[in-house]
């Protein structure tokens, strides 16, 4: 067995990207599979996932939302009804274009599979369900009385990326998609913001990851949109990630697929329509937010295992002694509560070197590990040590002091998480005024961290999309978000042009 070590190789500073792959493979998150650009998520990182998908869904259907599940393959002629739609995700769509194969001999001597059947429309896998969503919603809906609808789908979707990173960008992945249709602008865009408003604070009091909440400018909007809003997550290399979004659609794609209904004075009239998503890129930000050079730290409200027990058994003939210790000890901190739920526990009863599993559990992150052996029996103590301290920061406590802080310690442990995110938030956030530090903010060598430069630039921007493109192909930065923080809102000059602004923006590179 190789050697266990408390460090991922290389460190963040040493080289971000490639640290996260690493943690990602130590913390048997997920693997890349034989589909390019496709994962393989492993049951730990799927239970994080899993944790992430039932706390969203009991949030989602607290606000009147139901679950619904519809087709994976959409008519290109769908797709096609809205031209802006279809324009904005055509490089990223896998056609479907026969429904057979057949068994061919080759030159060879061997049998190749040939497809055949070419179907008389090709179908897209869904890159997004708008259209095939909205061809349902129009048979549904006929009165003013069947309003609003509010209907979410859990899915995977695929949309073809060229330079795939697990949990951040793969051609397949997980997310929730919500659609709704509204009597009136107004209800929709209330949807809108309380999407976004639930976004926020499942980040926030769920991930231990403050956002900042904001609109996207026109080159960023979903396309389709009449208005795009998201949440901006900063991770440890002082990048951006989008990590959800909420998006007002008008009636751009009711009047596409004639979501229509007869309204209170008898008329037909178009439904007002969202759409909005979070997806397993969740994951990676919480990675790349919380990780250390260890490896993963997951905040306990999203812990598949928020306690794992480690028996110690020096010999042989305490083996059952000590099992037992530990399945009594399980018992009891499931009676307890975090959160409202029972304390997520689970005992590791593989026969390994107790250094080499200590480690594995480290880098998983599992948030408070428990150590249990002949003398805690002997002395009613157990060794308790959190994830977000040293692993040789042990408290020696009594049996009945671990199981009544348990709660307690979790409860810490997320605070704990939230603060290091908003500090780094903090820190890496400044006000630009011109042209010359805003190029040095995100340009300037540090030969300690080659990689690592810039932060969230806040910025007075009053620029066209034609400047706005210019900034991101020159230093590879983009508005994140015109954030609705009024904090934000005060007149100046924009950075380019000059001309007056009554709001700064972010700026910040991104994933």
């Amino acid at each position: 067995m190789p050697k266990q070590t408390n460090a991922i190789s290389p460190t963040r500073q040493e080289d971000f990207p490639e640290w996260y792959q690493q943690v990602v493979r130590a913390a048997d998150l997920a693997e890349s599979s034989e589909v390019r650009g496709c994962m393989v998520i492993k049951p730990w990182g799927y239970g994080l996932w899993e944790q992430i998908q039932s706390q969203l869904d009991s949030m989602f259907k607290a606000t009147g939302h139901k679950n619904a599940y519809f087709p994976l393959l959409i008519p290109l002629s769908y797709l096609e009804k809205e031209a802006e739609h279809a324009e904005g995700f055509a490089t990223e769509c896998a056609v479907v274009t026969h429904h057979r194969l057949e068994a061919q001999l080759g030159e060879d001597g061997k049998t190749k599979m040939i497809p055949t059947g070419k179907l008389t429309e090709p179908f897209v896998i869904r890159p997004t369900s708008e259209t095939i969503i909205g061809a349902a919603f129009s048979r549904w809906i006929e009165s003013y009385r069947d309003l609003p609808l509010l209907i979410n789908q859990w899915a995977n979707v695929m949309r073809w990326e060229m330079r795939p990173r697990l949990f951040l960008r793969t051609a397949e992945f997980l997310w929730q998609e919500g659609h709704t249709v509204h009597e009136t602008d107004g209800e929709a865009w209330e949807e809108t913001e309380k999407i976004l408003d639930i976004y926020e604070k499942f980040a926030r009091e769920h991930l231990a990851i403050p956002v900042i909440t904001g609109e996207k400018t026109e080159n960023e909007r979903f396309p389709g949109a009449e208005r795009t809003l998201c949440i901006e997550a900063m991770v440890q290399d002082r990048k951006a990630i989008q990590a959800g979004t909420s998006h007002f659609l008008g009636q751009n794609f009711s009047k596409a697929s004639d979501i229509s209904f007869a309204g209170r004075d008898g008329t037909k009239q178009f439904g007002w329509t969202t759409s909005w998503g979070v997806s397993t890129r969740l994951v990676g930000t919480l990675i790349m937010a919380h990780g250390d050079d260890d490896g993963v730290i997951i905040p306990p409200r999203v812990a598949p295992t928020q306690v794992v027990i480690l028996p110690v058994i020096p010999k042989e003939e305490v083996r059952e002694e000590v099992l037992n210790a530990a399945v009594a000890l399980a018992d009891a901190l499931q009676k307890e509560t975090y959160c409202g739920e029972p304390i997520r526990v689970e005992i590791d009863k593989r026969e390994m070197q107790g250094g080499a599993k200590n480690w594995e559990w480290i880098k998983k992150g599992v948030p408070v590990r428990i150590e249990i052996g002949p003398r805690d029996i002997e002395k009613g103590t157990v060794a308790v040590v959190r994830r977000d301290t040293s692993p040789k920061d042990k408290q020696f406590l009594s049996r009945e002091e671990a199981l009544s802080g348990m709660a307690t310690t979790l409860g810490d442990i997320q605070q704990s998480l939230l603060d290091r995110a908003m500090k780094l938030r903090e820190q890496h956030s400044r006000k630009i005024d011109s042209m010359d530090d805003f190029v040095a903010y995100f340009t300037s060598e540090n030969p300690d961290k080659p990689q690592i430069h810039g932060g969230f630039a806040l910025c007075h921007w009053a620029g066209s999309n034609e400047d706005e493109e210019k900034l991101a192909k020159d230093y590879k930065v983009t508005i994140r978000c015109i954030p609705t923080n009024k904090e934000f809102v005060e007149a100046g000059t924009c950075i380019l042009t000059g001309k007056p602004s009554q709001q700064r923006v972010i700026f910040a590179k991104a994933y």
